[in-house]
Order: structure tokens, then sequence, then C-alpha cells
């Protein structure tokens, strides 16, 4: 490769902070608040994403809508588990390049691997999806939404790969610190994703009426767009070019491939015991009657939005420790974390006073006729109450098991999060909702009490290997 290519690669737009006191702090928080940004954006953007399938569905009727929320989520617990591997590529880059900052062939096996992984895990899931309609059929669902539910996975199955290997591009490009380039890609996804869905639904500018398929035709498209977009952006970016993520792909790097899946399983593992509480919370509200369903849904809404920004500034977290972790920088690690964790707790103590003195307008927003619905609007305000006091442990919990992350350390936030979620939120939930009789506002209790927990365990943990460095 020419000396301009290396120049090229050589120029990674995060790295570690050097010096001491107030001044690394300072030059840490403004490195990390660039370098999640973008992140927060895209996260957003791929929200974005969601909602425009939402509405656009909805306007189909009510069954099309429950048809596509039941074959969403066996999709994204499929994803959830193909995600965990694809996970670890942006630690494991971030660790080569803090020892190695021209390490172009290490960098390059841990992207080829991913795609590998992406390659293995995906033919499998796709399988499992097309059972979609057996699996919720075992699960006492109606034989009407199991079929719509079926026909819609069977379709958007095919988009599985793509959604997976653009989370590798994504990964890479972080790791590389440039998280932008996920951001362009993602915003003209939704806009992809918005003309596909009022194309193929509603049969406008001379597509066919398809309804349901349509919506999962265009959702599978949009997941391919988005790989197809961001391989374009690495191409067209010097630096991420430079790496040559596709030569000899033939070649199996065997302790890249077996790292990705040992740390990434329990990634996969973590994220999904958490997905499976407030799923479950879900359907422990439907034991109370429609209006608890509807008001729930409002109010894990308004959460998962603010969810997003310390989700983002974890995913930077997990580039920065990784850096300073890979250069051998004790100190490094600590300043990178817990400047995530404070910028993290800091956002979401905002937004909990926020949601304290506005849970009512807030839950009115929803609704054309706030009268006609002020049972719903009532419990989604007394939930969003539940939602502001556990904002912070919220943000700590994410913050705390990312920064772990980048020290490659995934399986004790999975037991963390496996017992937090499972031996204490769940038989929370359930003991103060019907035992107690306090019914919805006891589950969102429960899952206050799991995030605390989650929150403590994860930031404890963290301030423990970070210290023995």
């Amino acid at each position: 490769m020419s000396e301009i290519a290396e120049l090229e690669f050589a120029a990674v737009e995060t790295a570690p902070v050097t010096g001491h006191g107030l001044k690394a702090w300072m030059q840490e928080a403004r490195e990390l608040i660039r370098l999640a940004g973008p992140l927060v954006f895209t996260q957003l953007a791929q929200m974005a994403v969601l909602t425009t399938d939402v509405v656009m569905v909805g306007r189909l009727g009510s069954t099309p809508l429950a048809q596509a929320a039941l074959g969403n989520t066996v999709f994204f617990f499929t994803w959830l588990i193909g995600c965990g591997p694809v996970a670890a590529v942006a630690p494991m880059i971030a660790h080569i390049l803090g020892a190695r900052p021209n390490d172009r062939a290490g960098v390059r096996a841990v992207v080829r691997m991913g795609f590998w992984a992406v390659l293995i895990l995906s033919l499998p899931l796709m399988g499992l999806l097309l059972f979609t309609r057996a699996i919720l059929l075992a699960l006492d669902q109606t034989d009407v939404l199991a079929a719509g539910a079926g026909l819609f996975t069977g379709i958007i199955c095919l988009g599985l790969p793509g959604s997976l290997a653009f989370q590798v591009l994504r990964n890479f490009a972080t790791a590389m610190g440039r998280p932008q380039s996920a951001l362009w890609v993602m915003g003209a996804t939704v806009l992809f994703n918005a003309i596909g869905d009022y194309s193929l639904i509603f049969g406008h500018f001379g597509a066919p009426r398809l309804g349901l398929a349509g919506a999962a035709m265009a959702s599978a498209c949009s997941y391919t767009f988005s790989f197809v977009a961001m391989l374009a952006v690495v191409y067209a970016t010097p630096a991420l070019r430079a790496v040559r993520i596709f030569r000899r792909f033939q070649r199996v790097h065997w302790e890249k491939l077996a790292e990705i899946f040992r740390l990434g399983m329990p990634i996969g593992l973590t994220m999904i015991f958490e997905a499976m509480l407030f799923n479950s919370a879900t359907l422990l509200m439907g034991t109370f009657g429609t209006a608890y369903v509807a008001a729930h849904q409002i109010a894990i809404n308004v959460p998962s939005i603010t969810f997003m920004v310390p989700l983002g500034i974890g995913m930077g977290a997990t580039v920065r420790v990784g850096l300073a972790a890979g250069a051998g920088d004790g100190e490094g690690v600590r300043r990178a974390g817990l400047t995530a964790l404070v910028l993290g707790a800091g956002f979401m103590c905002l937004t909990g006073i926020f949601l304290c003195l506005f849970p009512h307008a807030i839950a009115s927003l929803y609704f054309a006729d706030p009268k006609a619905n002020a049972q719903v609007i009532a419990l989604a305000a007394s939930f969003l109450y539940v939602a502001a006091a556990f904002q912070v442990f919220d943000g700590l919990q994410v913050v705390g098991a990312m920064s772990l992350r980048g020290l490659k350390d995934a399986r004790a936030p999975m037991w963390i999060a496996g017992a937090s979620y499972w031996l204490v939120g769940f038989p929370t939930c359930f003991a103060l909702g019907f035992w107690a009789g306090m019914k919805g506002f006891g589950i969102w209790i429960g899952l206050a009490v799991a995030l605390l927990v989650a929150a403590s365990a994860m930031c404890c943990r963290f301030w423990y290997l970070a210290s023995r460095r």
C-alpha cells in the first residue's frame, strides 16, 4: 500500500487522551461527545424507521397492526441473537487500534470474521423465522394473528443478513472514529423505508397494493439498502477504504472468529434478557385489560426514546474504553468509563425531571381526544412517574454494560442481566402486580427495581475491573 494510504489509515479520528488532571477529563468528555453524538442520532433514526412502519401499517386496521407487532417481536428476538457476535466487532477493533494504531491486517481480520459470523448465523435464524406461525400458535395466539405474523416474518427474514451486515460495517466505522458515516446512511434509510411502505402497502407510484406483505417487503428492502449504502460510504471514505475489508475474504482467521463468538454470544444474551423482561411486562399488562396495555405502550415509548441518548454514549464508551485498554492505559480506562457514566446519568437525570413534571401532558399527546381516553392517560401518567424515577438507573446500566464491553468483559454482564431482570425484576413485577394488588403500577415498580439492581452491579463491576488496571 502507498505511503499516502498508510497515513490515511493511521488517521483514526478518536484516540486515547494523554495527560492528567481536569484538562484530561475535559478532553475525554469532548472526544466522547464527538463520537457519541452521531451514534445517538443514528439510534433515533432507527427508531424513526420503526415508527414509520407502525404508522403506515396502523392505517390498515388493528388486526394487521397486531400481526405486524407479533411478527416484529419474533424478528427482533432472532435479530438480537445475530447482533451479539456482530457487536463484538467494535471492542475488538478498538483494542487493536489502541495497541497498534497502524494494524490494518488485524482490523481487516476482525471485520472479515464479522461478515463470516453473519453468514454462519443468518441461515439458521432465517429458518427459525419461517416457523413463526407454529411458534405463536404454541404460545396460544389466535390463528389469524399467528398466520399474519408468519406471513410478515416469512418476507422480512430476507432482510436479516443485510441488517446484520450493516451492523458489522457500522461498528467498524465507529471503532475507526467515523460514526457519522452510519448516521447519513440511516437518514437515507428512513426516507427509503417511508417511500417503500407508502408504495407497497397502499399501492402508490405504480406498485401493487400488498398491505401487510408490502410492509414486510419494504422493511426487508430497507435492511438490504442500509448495507449497500453503508458499503458505498466505506469505499468513499479514504481511511476506511484503506483497510480493504474484503481482501482475502475466503481466508478464515480462526482465532478472531472464535473471539467474535466468545465475546458476542454473551452480549446477545445480555440484550435478550432485558428485552424479554419488557416484553413479558406487556403480556402481564394484558391480564388487566385493554386500558392497561394501551397505557403501558404509551409509557414505554417515552423512555425508549430517551434511552437512545445513553445508548449512544455507551457505544462511544465501548470504543473509548477499548482504545485505552488496548494501549494499556489503566487511568485512561477509568477516565473514559467514568466520563461516559457521568454524561449518561446527567442526561437521564434531566429527562427524569421532565417526565416527573409533565406526565399527563406527555400522555395526552398520544390522543386526538384526550377526554375520551382519560382512563388510559391517567394510567400512563402514573407509569411515567415510575419511568422518571428509573431514568438514571436505565442510563447507568447501559453505559456500564457497554463500558465493560470495551474491556471485552461480556460474561459477567450477561449473568448480571440475567439475575437482575429475571431473578429480581420479573418476580418483583409479578408479586407487586398480582399478589400485592398494585396491577400495572406494581409491574412498573418491578421494572424500576430490576434496572436499579442492574445499574448498581454493572457500575461496581466496571469500577472493580478498571481499578485493577
